[in-house]
């Protein structure tokens, strides 16, 4: 990794000009959008594993002290392109409408997420093949991977705070991580890959849930192969539901 290179501080000539903004309050929004970019762009062209803290600074061209204070490890650099990710979702706070499921409020929060991260998927390509030599820096991410699936539930309307929400944040995260392989990868022009991959986990997601809580009895029997409390009664549609059913294909750790 190249932190050592060279000592004295230098920027790079096509960061933006804005160092005097990060050390004088151009806001934590702005410096992670920085950062995320940075680190992405230099991901994507000579591997995360060879991307250096003070390449990702100098990048960005945040002065060390300053970077220091936000991102002093690798996991925080990651975090940063989580950050962007949820705030993007969060920014867009329209209320659910009075028919959705809790399944098709997470396909659409997640469908934002991974629009969010589409100019960061080059960078993440390399991040997800390299992170499995990074043990430590990705089992430090993974707290700030569960924060963001927990912000993630709470913008789809479900609550994560409540007795068994540490089970829908890990639910997510499993989601998240198999949709991931395929958003890596998905060259068609609409996501229509990532669509039908994210519709057919989140689908699984709810047949477990419901197989969960009928085993543990919270679940009457006559109920058995009812929907869940939540699903899209029959004939009604999402919004992006048309979209899903066209996307659908057969055989459709995140770093994200």
């Amino acid at each position: 990794m190249d932190d050592t290179a060279d000592t004295r501080w230098k920027t790079d000539p096509e960061a933006p000009d804005t160092a005097g903004n990060a050390a004088g309050g151009g806001g934590a929004d702005e410096l992670d959008q920085r950062v995320a970019a940075a680190a992405m762009r230099l991901a994507a062209g000579q591997g995360w594993r060879d991307t250096g803290l003070l390449a990702i600074a100098r990048g960005a061209g945040v002065p060390p002290d300053v970077f220091y204070r936000r991102f002093p490890d690798r996991s925080d650099v990651l975090a940063a392109v989580s950050r962007v990710a949820d705030t993007a979702v969060l920014a867009d706070d329209a209320p659910a409408g009075p028919d959705e499921s809790a399944r098709d409020r997470l396909f659409d929060v997640m469908m934002r997420r991974y629009d969010a991260l589409l100019p960061y998927r080059d960078g993440l390509r390399s991040v997800v093949r390299d992170l499995r030599r990074e043990p430590l820096t990705a089992l430090a991410f993974s707290r700030h991977f569960g924060r963001s699936m927990a912000w993630m539930l709470r913008a789809a309307g479900v609550e994560a705070d409540r007795t068994g929400g540490a089970l829908l944040v890990a639910g997510l995260g499993a989601v998240q991580a198999r949709v991931m392989r395929v958003f890596l990868e998905d060259d068609s022009a609409d996501l229509s890959r990532t669509m039908a991959a994210l519709d057919s986990e989140l689908r699984r997601a709810e047949r477990w849930a419901g197989a969960l809580r009928r085993r543990s009895g919270r679940v009457p029997p006559s109920e058995s192969h009812t929907a869940p409390q939540g699903a899209q009664e029959p004939g009604k549609e999402s919004a992006r539901e048309s979209a899903r059913e066209s996307a659908r294909e057969p055989g459709s750790a995140s770093a994200g």
